[in-house]
């Protein structure tokens, strides 16, 4: 196994269900307390038009989620969503995900889990 594809799989482990299916993890930033995981959205459409043309139009302003810790060190996933102009009908197009709890800036997972320690 190669080095990036234990790196892939302990991410896989550590990020939130699924995550890895639309996003990359393009960089970590450790702090003394606080690890930040930033993770870009793959360049994937979902659920396009056919009969549209679509041009990659950067990404919005990174958003950022609470999850579990790791070693003691709190962990935020610094979470970049593209967009995207429909050429066809000049409007901006992006996908969404529910990735934290509602009314919450925690994974769905941390949420949970809190949610079981404290009711």
């Amino acid at each position: 196994m190669s080095q990036l594809e234990m790196l892939n799989e302990l991410a896989k482990v550590m990020l939130p269900a699924d995550i890895l299916e639309y996003f990359d993890v393009v960089h970590v930033t450790p702090g003394e307390d606080f690890i930040i995981i930033h993770l870009d959205e793959q360049n994937i459409i979902q659920h396009p038009d056919p009969s549209h043309i679509y041009e990659s139009n950067g990404f919005y302003e990174a958003s950022s989620i609470q999850d579990f810790p790791i070693r003691n060190k709190k962990v935020h996933l610094s979470v970049r969503r593209r967009r995207w102009i429909d050429k066809t009908t000049d409007s901006s197009v992006s996908n969404t995900y529910e990735l934290t709890a509602n009314g919450t800036r925690y994974s769905k997972e941390f949420a949970d889990f809190l949610k079981g320690i404290f009711g």
